[in-house]
């Protein structure tokens, strides 16, 4: 039933990353996005680590609605950028949520590095409630970057990710990405913290 399910925030408004915390958490919370919430807020991702930025979404929100927001801040470490573009991933090229600049800017980063140019997806994911202290924890999946796109699927930089499967993310089908996914691990880490606290 749909009420015995609690509400859970997500600060995001984000359709892919909405679909995959839904996904992932549906059967648990009633997921609901910033917007539904009545948050129209462009929050300041100001930390310089992927759990800093998604402890200040999931505050933010949690206490501007007086309810419990989960947020995940996630991006792409290169071993051979250093770890780039890491906190950045999404306004690589300058322009946030520009996937096709992105992916162009990485590709053109790497074409001098001979393969395997081995890489990570990164997931920071934050719980905040009223009155508790936060749960963060991170997830990670590894793979490595090709040297052009495959897929149509997902979005970010999934074309040039090649996960375990030996496809891209952006090959695989939904259910698959949602089973292996850094998000997953990171969902599923906070999941586990929660299990500890009620033991």
């Amino acid at each position: 039933m749909e009420s015995n399910r609690p509400r859970l925030i997500v600060a995001s408004n984000n359709e892919n990353k909405l679909r995959e915390f839904d996904a992932i958490l549906g059967r648990l919370y009633r997921i609901i996005s910033m917007r539904e919430a009545g948050v129209e807020a462009d929050i300041e991702e100001n930390g310089a680590t992927f759990e800093e930025n998604a402890l200040i979404k999931a505050n933010f929100v949690m206490r501007l609605t007086g309810c419990a927001a989960i947020a995940d801040d996630s991006g792409l470490e290169v071993d051979a950028l250093g770890g780039a573009p890491g906190v950045y991933s999404a306004r690589y090229c300058g322009r946030h949520g520009d996937d096709e600049a992105n992916n162009d800017l990485l590709l053109e980063r790497l074409k001098d590095v001979p393969a395997p140019r081995t890489a990570r997806y990164v997931a920071a994911i934050a719980l905040a409630r009223p009155g508790m202290e936060p749960i963060v924890r991170r997830g990670e999946c590894e793979g490595e970057i090709l040297f052009a796109r495959r897929g149509t699927g997902g979005f970010g930089y999934d074309p040039l990710f090649v996960c375990e499967t030996g496809q891209t993310f952006a090959e695989v089908s939904m259910e698959t990405k949602n089973a292996i996914s850094h998000r997953k691990r990171g969902i599923a880490a906070v999941l586990a913290a929660l299990e500890e606290e009620r033991a």
